[in-house]
C-alpha cells in the first residue's frame, strides 16, 4: 500500500462507509471479555463504542501517526498504535476477535489485501472471529458506468477513482470468498450507508469463525452484489 492510500483511509470517516456494528452480532458472538484488535482503526471511533458496550481489552491500530495521535487525545483510555509494516510486533493467536471496518475498501491492491488477511489468520486464535464491514459492487447506473471506464486503468473491475482521488475496490461475491478462505461464515448482512462523499449505498457486514482447515467461504449474500 503506498503512502497517499494510507493517508486516504486514515483520514476520511469510515464510520459512514462501515456502517454501524450490529450489537446482536457481538453480544453472541463476541463475549466482553474477549481481546478484540480493530485492524485499520482510524482515531479509535469504533472502539470507542465497544468500550461504552463494556469490553475493555481492546487494540486499534492504523497506517496513519496522525489519526492515532489524534485518537489518543480523544480517547485516552484506548490502546491505539500505528502499523509500521507486517507483520506487527503481536505474538500468533493473541486475539479472539478482529474488526475490519472499511479497510478492504481502501486497499485497492489485492496483493496489499491479501497480506491483511494473512495477519488476521495469524493474529486470531483458534475459533475466533472475524468481523468484516466493507463495499460490494453496487447495481446503480453511476457506479456500473464508472467500474467500466476504470477497469481498463485498474486491470480490474470494480476499482475506480472517486471524485476527491481516493482509489477504492468494491467487491463482488467470488473476490470476498477468496479473502475469507480459512473461515467459516456464520452471518452476513446487508446495509444502507452513506459514502464518504454523501451518496447511498449499500454495504455488506461478515461475521466470520476460523475454520480447522483453510477451505473457500461461501457468502450467502454473494448473488445480491
Amino acid at each position: 500500500m503506498t503512502d497517499v492510500e494510507r493517508q486516504t483511509h486514515s483520514e476520511i470517516s469510515i464510520f459512514e462507509v462501515a456502517g454501524r456494528l450490529i450489537r446482536g452480532w457481538l453480544g453472541t458472538f463476541v463475549p466482553r471479555t474477549a481481546r478484540v484488535l480493530d485492524y485499520g482503526c482510524g482515531y479509535g471511533r469504533s472502539l470507542a463504542e465497544l468500550a461504552s458496550l463494556g469490553y475493555s481489552d481492546m487494540v486499534g491500530m492504523d497506517y496513519s501517526p496522525a489519526m492515532v495521535e489524534r485518537g489518543r487525545r480523544t480517547f485516552p483510555g484506548l490502546d491505539l498504535r500505528v502499523v509500521r509494516a507486517l507483520p506487527t510486533a503481536e505474538a500468533d493467536a493473541s486475539f479472539d476477535a478482529v474488526l475490519l471496518l472499511a479497510v478492504l475498501t481502501f486497499m485497492p491492491d489485492g496483493r496489499d489485501q491479501d497480506a491483511v488477511m494473512d495477519e488476521v489468520r495469524r493474529l486470531l486464535r483458534p475459533g475466533g472471529t472475524l468481523y468484516i464491514s466493507d463495499m460490494p459492487l453496487q447495481t446503480n447506473d453511476r457506479n456500473l458506468a464508472r467500474y467500466a471506464w476504470e477497469a481498463p486503468r485498474f486491470g480490474a473491475y470494480g476499482i475506480f477513482e472517486t471524485d476527491d482521488g481516493a482509489i477504492v475496490r468494491h467487491h463482488d461475491g467470488r473476490r470476498l470468498e477468496t479473502l475469507l478462505a480459512g473461515f467459516e461464515v456464520v452471518a452476513t448482512a446487508s446495509t444502507s450507508i452513506s459514502t464518504m462523499n454523501g451518496h447511498a449505498a449499500t454495504g455488506v457486514q461478515v461475521l466470520a469463525h476460523t475454520a480447522a482447515s483453510c477451505g473457500r467461504a461461501h457468502l450467502a449474500i454473494a448473488t445480491s452484489f
